[in-house]
């Protein structure tokens, strides 16, 4: 791949090209959603008219203009536009077109190399970019759908903005789909159809915040009622055929994966083991990758389960080191019986519910020190300092249980974890109960 010679002309889109990336923005005016980033003043807005040539990653699902926001950063900055994608190309390429924007810099020409999937770039190929970005011979634009924390190198990482890009909402995607209705240069305004009422929304709620699939599953719908006899209106019956053909379509190129995990999921949060192992199967069976779903199974263990029954991680961790063992098809059980373990297991979100609100407060509290109390005291200057006064050791107490103030002073009685009745979790409230009667009488005891 050469950088010279690419072009950055995103107006001359081939009419035989598909709906969504005819109807791709080309213009900050044109784009739609995104407000908390490209809204007046908001952080990526000003980066762009600022033209502030730093590197940055788009993190968010598919179909929520990552690609097209780069190639507007690069039209609006006049850079040349060169695209990788991480699945086709390897450190061979990449050295190339670090070497040919390198050259083209010094005659004056920017260069933006967008990265498409670039969480699927294993360590060694992300460290290539390293130089050239250091050096700004390159402005880097990287874009994922898997959080970043993760996937890609801190080096790399550390040079990059992130951004977090949301799925679109259903009135985002209905307008969407009402222009390229009505636009006769680039979508299909030239058929003269309309929409009838409820079917642009039904083609919108089932896209799931992707634009791509909504106006891919549209152009699906043009075609059927171009042959019906009248020709003239996309019905919600229409739409409801249309949607049933992409179905077939996606699930044979595997696109419906977030579709599909989403009803695993919920079907296991529903307590209904039939469809848990419905979806699985529908994963496996259309190649999804095994150790993808063992991992989304881990999770919903302590997400959906949690300590109502502690046992289901124990249970999904194993079913995981059985998949890596055995592998597709024998592991394929270990996850159906993880699945329906999970299904049939009490519920609880508590334990999500309170670890979220830890964050929460510690996004929107002060940072308070550790109460001295709570101080180990290893040197004489610490013990001086009342590092560990008053410390109890519970151990030593009536009971196991101290009366003493764990939390900072300003959330001191704040209770995060509420065990709800649900399997292990009755013990645990239980004992909750017991350990706040013991706790009370020690303090009426101290008062009195």
């Amino acid at each position: 791949m050469s950088l010279f010679g690419a072009s950055t002309d995103t107006k001359a889109t081939h009419v035989a090209a598909p709906l969504a990336e005819r109807m791709r923005p080309r213009s900050l005016d044109e784009f739609l959603g995104q407000e908390h980033l490209l809204g007046p003043g908001k952080p990526l807005r000003v980066q762009i008219e600022r033209d502030d040539a730093s590197s940055m990653i788009f993190w968010g699902p598919p179909g929520v203009g990552k690609t097209t926001l780069a190639k507007i950063i690069a039209e609006t900055t006049k850079a040349t536009f060169i695209e990788f994608s991480a699945v086709l190309s390897g450190i061979k390429e990449i050295k190339q077109v670090m070497a040919d924007a390198e050259k083209a810099a010094t005659w004056g020409t920017r260069t933006i190399l967008f990265i498409d999937e670039i969480h699927r770039f294993n360590r060694a190929q992300q460290d290539a970019f390293l130089p050239w970005v250091e050096r700004g011979s390159i402005r880097l634009i990287g874009a994922t759908t898997e959080n970043p924390s993760f996937e890609i190198n801190s080096a790399l990482l550390s040079r990059c903005r992130v951004y977090t890009l949301q799925a679109l909402s259903d009135a985002q995607i209905v307008t969407l789909l009402e222009r390229a209705l009505a636009d006769p240069a680039r979508g299909l305004g030239t058929q003269h159809l309309t929409a009838g009422e409820g079917a642009l929304d039904l083609l919108a709620s089932y896209a799931s915040g992707d634009a791509r699939n909504a106006l891919n599953a549209l152009e699906v719908a043009v075609k059927l009622a171009k042959a019906r006899p009248d020709g003239q209106s996309i019905t919600r019956e229409i739409a409801t055929e249309a949607l049933q053909q992409r179905v077939l379509i996606y699930d044979k190129q595997g696109e419906e994966h977030y579709n599909l995990i989403s009803a695993l999921h919920k079907s296991i949060r529903n307590s209904d083991p039939d469809a848990a192992l419905y979806w699985l199967g529908r994963m496996l069976q259309g190649g999804e990758d095994p150790l993808y779903v063992a991992r989304r199974l881990v999770r919903m263990a302590v997400e959906d389960i949690g300590l109502a029954a502690p046992e289901a991680l124990n249970l999904t961790l194993s079913a995981r080191d059985t998949m890596e063992f055995l592998g597709s098809p024998e592991g394929d059980l270990a996850l159906g019986e993880a699945a329906v373990y999970l299904a049939l297991a009490p519920k609880s979100n508590a334990l999500y519910t309170a670890y979220s609100e830890v964050l929460s407060d510690i996004e929107s509290t002060r940072q308070e020190p550790v109460p001295l109390h709570l101080r180990n005291a290893p040197t004489k200057l610490m013990k001086e300092l009342d590092y560990g006064k008053g410390y109890q050791y519970a151990h030593d107490v009536e009971g196991r249980v101290a009366d003493m103030e764990c939390l900072p002073p300003s959330l001191a009685g704040r209770r995060y974890y509420q065990p709800t009745q649900e399997g292990r979790e009755k013990l645990l409230a239980q004992r909750m109960e017991e350990i706040r009667r013991i706790r009370d009488a020690k303090r009426e005891q101290k008062s009195g």
